[in-house]
C-alpha cells in the first residue's frame, strides 16, 4: 500500500484540529517527529498517546492512515503494541480477526521474529474467544519459534503464556493451566492489576491446583501475593484450604467443606478432594516423623488420615506412585516403611515442628559424643 505525504499531512492537521486542548501539543510532536524521521521519537509519543483512553476515537483512523506509512521504520515489537492498543476499539472480534491475520502476515520476516510471536499470540487470543480450533496450532508455533530464542521481550513471554492459560482454563486442563497462569504472573509486576483481575487470577489458579490430580505442591502460589486479594472477600476461604491443603489438616479442611458447593466444579470434584486432603494428611504425618521412625502401620496412618482401614493400601499405593513418598508396603504386617517425603513449603507452625526435630537431633548428637568419650577414655588416652 503506497501513501501519499500531503494527504499524511493533511490527515494530521485535520486530526489536531479536531483534537481536544489537552492533546494539541501530542499532535504537534507527532507531526514534528514524523517531518523530521525521528522514528524512535515518533513511536514513543505515539505508544503514550495510544495509551491513553481518550485517544480512542482517533486511534484506528491514525493507525490505519498514518502509522502503516512508516510501520516499517519503526521498532516492530512496538508496531504490534500500538495495534493491541487499537484492537479494543474495534466492534466485533472478527474485525480484529481480519486486522491481526494482516498484521502477522506483514511482521513475518526473519528479522522480527519477536514481532511475528506477539502477533501471532494475539490472534491465537482472538480465535480462542470465537471458540476457533485453530488457535492452538498458532499457540504451538509461537512456542516453537519462542523456544529458539536466547533472549525475548518480557511482555512477548506474557502474551504467549497469558493466551496459552486462557486456553487450557476453556479446555478445563487444570495443571497446565496452572503452571501457565503462574508462568504469565512472573512475567509481570502484579501490582499493575486492577483489584478485580488480581481476585479473578488467584481464584482461578486455586481452583485449578485443588481440582488438579497432578498437582499436589501449592508452594508457587502459597507464596505468590496474588493470593492476598482473596483475603477478606467471598472467596477468601480458598486460600485458607490451600493453606489446610499445605500441612494437611484435616481439621480445617473439615470445616471448610461446606463452603464447596459455593464452586460448582469443587462440589463436582468433592470425592477426590477428599482423598487429595487424605494424602496431604499423610504425607504431613510422615515428614513429622523422625527420619528413624517412619514405619508406620496400617492403624496409624487410619488415624491420621481419617480414611477407612481397607482403604490404607490404596492410599498408601498412590502416595507412592504420585511420588509424594517413597518406600515400600509389608502387605502381611500392614506396615508402611518410608524413606522419603516430597519436599513442600512450610507454614510458620511447621517451620516451629522442624526447629523442634533439629534439637532433638542436636541433643541426640551430643548424647551419642559422650557415650563415645565415656566408652572410649582408655583408647583416647592411649
Amino acid at each position: 500500500m503506497s501513501f501519499d505525504p500531503e494527504k499524511t499531512t493533511q490527515l494530521l492537521s485535520e486530526l489536531r484540529s479536531n483534537a481536544p486542548e489537552e492533546f494539541q501539543q501530542t499532535f504537534i510532536d507527532i507531526e514534528d517527529n514524523w517531518e523530521r524521521k525521528l522514528w524512535h521519537q515518533l513511536t514513543d509519543v505515539l505508544v503514550n498517546f495510544f495509551s491513553d483512553p481518550d485517544s480512542s476515537p482517533v486511534r484506528t483512523v491514525l493507525f490505519l492512515r498514518f502509522v502503516s506509512s512508516f510501520a516499517d521504520k519503526i521498532n516492530q515489537l512496538k508496531f504490534i503494541h500500538l495495534a493491541l492498543l487499537v484492537a479494543p476499539d474495534y466492534e466485533t472480534d472478527a474485525q480484529r480477526l481480519r486486522f491481526f491475520k494482516s498484521l502477522t502476515k506483514q511482521v513475518d520476516k526473519p528479522s522480527s521474529q519477536d514481532a511475528y510471536v506477539y502477533s501471532l499470540v494475539s490472534l491465537a487470543d482472538v480465535k480462542l474467544r470465537l471458540k476457533d480450533d485453530e488457535a492452538r496450532k498458532d499457540l504451538d508455533k509461537a512456542e516453537a519459534i519462542l523456544d529458539t530464542f536466547d533472549s525475548v521481550e518480557t511482555e512477548v513471554h506474557a502474551a504467549f503464556y497469558r493466551t496459552n492459560a486462557r486456553y487450557y482454563q476453556a479446555k478445563l486442563e487444570f495443571a497446565p493451566f496452572y503452571k501457565n497462569a503462574l508462568l504469565y504472573l512472573a512475567c509481570i509486576d502484579p501490582k499493575t492489576l486492577s483489584a478485580d483481575e488480581a481476585r479473578s487470577r488467584a481464584y482461578d489458579l486455586s481452583i485449578a491446583a485443588l481440582v488438579s490430580d497432578s498437582i499436589y505442591n501449592f508452594g508457587e502460589l502459597l507464596l505468590h501475593p496474588i493470593l492476598e486479594s482473596l483475603v477478606g472477600t467471598e472467596h477468601s476461604w480458598l486460600r485458607d484450604m490451600l493453606f489446610a491443603y499445605n500441612r494437611g489438616d484435616l481439621r480445617a479442611y473439615n470445616n471448610l467443606e461446606a463452603n464447596l458447593p459455593r464452586a460448582r466444579i469443587l462440589e463436582e470434584h468433592k470425592n477426590f478432594l477428599r482423598q487429595k486432603i487424605s494424602l496431604s494428611a499423610l504425607t504431613e504425618a510422615v515428614f513429622r516423623r523422625s527420619p528413624h521412625d517412619r514405619a508406620m502401620t496400617f492403624e496409624t496412618i487410619a488415624s491420621e488420615t481419617q480414611v477407612q482401614p481397607q482403604e490404607i493400601e490404596i492410599l498408601i499405593m498412590k502416595a507412592l506412585s504420585l511420588g509424594l513418598l517413597r518406600g515400600s508396603i509389608d502387605q502381611v504386617a500392614e506396615v508402611a516403611k518410608i524413606n522419603w517425603v516430597q519436599p513442600k513449603v512450610l507454614d510458620m507452625k511447621q517451620v516451629d515442628n522442624m526447629r523442634v526435630r533439629l534439637k532433638e537431633w542436636d541433643s541426640s548428637v551430643n548424647q551419642l559424643g559422650h557415650w563415645i568419650e565415656a566408652v572410649g577414655k582408655d583408647v583416647w588416652a592411649a
